[in-house]
């Protein structure tokens, strides 16, 4: 037996090869991340997906692209990653139907509701956990995979060693789901899924797909009411982009089943160029780690089967990466969280726009020549933009004409008046924004009709003299053909079949998806064969894995099945059971201190709830509420609630101890470890769980028996009467006045501008030393503050009121209205709430209240998300 190039034995390796999940727009975008080595793509439908300003594709679409990715051994993952509306379940659950039937390989979920209608829709139709679900811990894919998940998208914001530590525990747990990361491109300052700015700011969700990108503006930094002077950076919520190229190694070893590429905005050159980049890089990391690839995507040459470019072979393979990465698109390129927190490293605040690659600093300006000394190589048609340290302002840029390269400086011209001199100046820094050469190198890999990036299959061929030749050949994804010659072998005079001429005329597998990976000969003898032969078995293999491959996946389809049936019980039954249990409206108040607290306590406050930055303070708060109790004779005694931080990581289940050490009455859960932590106590859901339609509300109330759950922020007044309308109203509370949180986030402003340190370890804790606030470009204050976790949260500075909906919802059924408050004094607490009070006892108006509050609060309040938009 002869064996040329044998199939690699992915169970005999060490590590598992991570799937490549590239981003897709459009059309373009596909086959840019087909050609260039994605094992799968990821791509919104019109409706219901995080990135709604995407070209996207239609229903009708689905089945052509699906059927495209699949002949090229690609898979296909529908986003449908955004909060669903209780109006829009009946179209949500057509949309499944049809993602389902034209057999995608899975569709990445952000509602918990909508989890619950696929697996009701389909028991086998997988779901991935998108980022949006904030997961961070082990609690968070048990969560997942009780929901019927078959994959989590983690957060962006675990490290190396939190993700070592999720394996563990899960594994450990027996709760095991494979595991997904982004590994480039843009990073959200704010958690996915928790970052409320764009809803709060201008009524544009990002858990609608609408983000606002409001963390790419400029702020300014106040401290103790005095502006802080920091240079040139001005751009305090921006992360630089993310690249795991440097951890790659470290990325695989973690275990992790696919890593992602940010990007569904970007064109299909910055797919084409990120994916290639990560395959390559991908390939040799697992050649690194002792595994031969099964994939061999390039097999010419090391580490691909195109010439690297003329102009560029100077440049290590290392730098030549990181230069396409930026090339691509860069505002600076980072490891993010992966090293763990460097809040000095992950914001460098000076830009938020692409910049590309760093070119130099201008040396000389001499009529109508500049001179730069050049950090990275540079030549005529080349865009660059020169930076004056005012990315906020028009810039100067434009294509170089000529170069004449003189050691390391290079002088450059451009075209006639092309340039505004007077606007550029010696120690400007210059951009590299756009390399020509390479976008036009990048568009060939996707440009032809043939396919360009070709995936293996294993042949092994069977035959003796007088009887056929059979060859069977694998793809590698599970399908199998057997074709056999139409004539018998003969014996061999000269030239026999042997392994090389084999291999020879069956590896001829130009303009189809196929090369030969590997080729075993179990021929027994010299025999021969003609050419024509070989050609045509050839040739049908070819057909015949295409016509096995385009077969859509057969998913179960449960077809008289509707969400209404997820209902637990009747609506009309569930409605009288709340009508039977009418109670007196009650005002719910947070307070952020123990001034507000004693504030509301006097204002004779039944049901309070705490969130202050240090849990050990919930104890003096638990003993003040029941110390009021005994010196002011209350009727009842009044219920504390008190909040763990929004994010719970691995290993931080000891901030969760120090909050239940106080005793308090109940607790109010903001996510998945908590849900677990606290299960056997009274609990209150926060609305950081979304709940926005009655599928998820269901789940979390009945599931995990909740008393109340928070109504999500993102609903308008319309969307919030559908929800109260489709399961009882007196399941929620909701939220009518309060500082909206905007951004929560890994990222420690405090940390990186106001001390030299790098994390909680060594910054000084300027949080505790200061009052901050972020001053934004139409001079607003937002109210930043810190948890216990040292993540940041900012509050909008401007309180929102629903005020003038509260007679309706009292219509509506709902008995529980929340106001919170942030940093106010002590008496602006007591007069707010007295005003609230007389809101619900009918003594004054929504209106009049709403008057009142915007002359009283020296920022004025708004009207906030409650507000019905068109």
């Amino acid at each position: 037996m002869n064996i040329a190039h044998p199939a690699t034995d992915s169970s005999s390796s060490t590590f598992h090869r991570p799937e490549l999940l590239a981003p897709a727009g459009n059309w373009d975008c596909a086959k840019a991340a087909v050609e260039n080595g994605a094992d799968a793509i990821y791509f919104g439908l019109d409706r219901f997906n995080a990135r709604m300003r995407a070209q996207n594709f239609t229903e009708a679409d689905l089945p052509k692209l699906i059927e495209f990715l699949h002949r090229r051994g690609v898979k296909g993952y529908v986003t449908l990653n955004t909060l669903i509306f209780p109006n829009e379940l009946t179209e949500a659950e057509q949309y499944l139907r049809t993602i389902i039937a034209a057999g995608v390989d899975a569709a990445i979920v952000q509602d918990v509701g909508i989890c619950r209608l696929i697996r009701h829709l389909s028991p086998d139709f997988p779901i991935h956990a998108s980022t949006q679900m904030t997961v961070t811990s082990a609690a968070g894919v048990e969560f997942a995979k009780d929901l019927g998940c078959h994959l989590v998208v983690l957060a962006r914001e675990c490290s190396l060693k939190e993700i070592n530590k999720i394996q563990a525990q899960i594994a450990e747990q027996e709760v095991a789901l494979p595991l997904e990361v982004f590994v480039h491109g843009a990073l959200c300052v704010a958690y996915s899924g928790q970052c409320l700015t764009s809803e709060s700011l201008g009524g544009r969700s990002a858990n609608r797909g609408e983000c606002a990108q409001a963390c790419r503006m400029t702020y300014e930094l106040i401290a103790d009411g005095q502006t802080v002077d920091l240079g040139d950076r001005k751009y305090l919520l921006s992360p630089q982009d993310l690249a795991g190229l440097d951890v790659l190694p470290e990325l695989v070893k973690t275990g992790v089943t696919s890593l992602k590429i940010e990007g569904r905005l970007k064109a299909p050159e910055y797919v084409a160029n990120v994916t290639r980049v990560y395959r390559e890089a991908l390939d040799r990391v697992m050649a690194d780690l002792g595994e031969p690839n099964p994939l061999a995507p390039f097999p010419a040459g090391e580490g691909g089967s195109r010439e690297p470019r003329q102009t560029e072979r100077q440049v290590e393979q290392g730098d030549q990466d990181h230069y396409n990465l930026e090339m691509a698109f860069s505002r600076g390129l980072s490891t993010g969280w992966f090293r763990g927190i460097d809040n000095q490293e992950l914001v460098h605040a000076r830009f938020g726009k692409k910049r590309g690659v760093y070119l130099g600093e201008i040396t000389r300006i001499r009529q109508e020549q500049i001179t730069v000394r050049l950090e990275a190589p540079v030549k005529p048609g080349d865009g660059i933009v020169f930076d004056s340290g005012h990315p906020e302002a028009k810039e100067e840029g434009g294509r170089i004409y000529t170069v004449d390269l003189r050691g390391p400086e290079a002088t450059l011209t451009f075209g006639r008046e092309a340039l505004n001199l007077r606007r550029i100046h010696v120690g400007d820094r210059v951009w590299k924004t756009n390399d020509p050469e390479l976008d036009r190198e990048i568009r060939q890999t996707y440009s032809g009709e043939h396919p360009q990036f070709q995936r293996p299959i294993q042949v092994e061929v069977h035959g003796e003299v007088g009887q056929s030749l059979i060859a069977i050949a694998r793809d590698g994804l599970g399908h199998v053909v057997q074709v056999e010659s139409t004539m018998p072998l003969v014996e061999a005079h000269n030239k026999p079949l042997t392994t090389e001429r084999l291999q020879e005329q069956l590896g001829r597998l130009g303009n189809t998806p196929f090369e030969l990976g590997g080729l075993t000969n179990h021929i027994t003898g010299n025999v021969m064969l003609p050419v024509s032969e070989l050609n045509r078995l050839r040739r049908e293999i070819v057909v015949q894995l295409e016509e096995l491959r385009a077969q859509p996946k057969r998913w179960q389809l449960r077809s008289p099945a509707s969400w209404q049936e997820l209902l637990s019980q009747p609506l009309s039954t569930l409605k009288a059971q709340a009508n039977s249990q009418v109670q007196t409206p009650e005002l719910v108040v947070l307070v952020r201190n123990l001034k507000q607290l004693q504030a509301a306590l006097a204002a004779g406050i039944q049901t309070l709830y705490c969130e202050f930055e240090d849990p050990r303070a919930y104890r003096d708060a638990v003993q003040m509420v029941r110390k009021e109790k005994n010196e002011k004779a209350f009727s009842s005694l009044p219920s504390i609630y008190v909040a763990p931080p929004r994010i719970t990581k691995a290993g931080e289940n000891w901030i969760l101890q120090q909050v239940k050490a106080c005793d308090a009455d109940g607790y109010l859960v903001r996510n998945y470890d908590q849900l677990q932590f606290f299960g056997g106590d009274r609990c209150i859901g926060d609305f950081s769980l979304n709940v926005a339609n009655p599928l998820t509300a269901g789940y979390f109330k009945q599931r995990y028996g909740l008393e109340r759950l928070t109504a999500s922020y993102d609903l308008n007044m319309a969307q919030l009467e559908a929800l109260l309308t489709s399961c009882p109203a007196d399941w929620f509370e909701v939220t009518v006045h309060q500082h909206m949180p905007m951004f929560h986030m890994e990222h420690c402003v405090f940390c990186a501008f106001l001390s030299e340190g790098t994390d909680y370890t060594n910054c000084g804790r300027p949080c505790e030393e200061h009052e901050v606030t972020l001053r934004d470009r139409v001079g607003t204050e937002h109210i930043l503050q810190a948890d216990v976790g040292c993540r940041n949260t900012v509050f909008n500075g401007t309180a929102q009121t629903g005020a003038e909906y509260v007679q309706h919802l009292l219509k509506l059924g709902v008995r529980h209205f929340r106001i919170e408050f942030v940093n106010e004094a002590s008496e602006q607490v007591a007069q707010t709430i007295q005003r609230y009070q007389q809101l619900l006892q009918g003594e004054i108006t929504g209106a009049q209240l709403w008057r009142e509050l915007r002359l009283q609060n020296q920022l004025g309040v708004t009207r906030g998300p409650l507000e019905t938009r068109s």
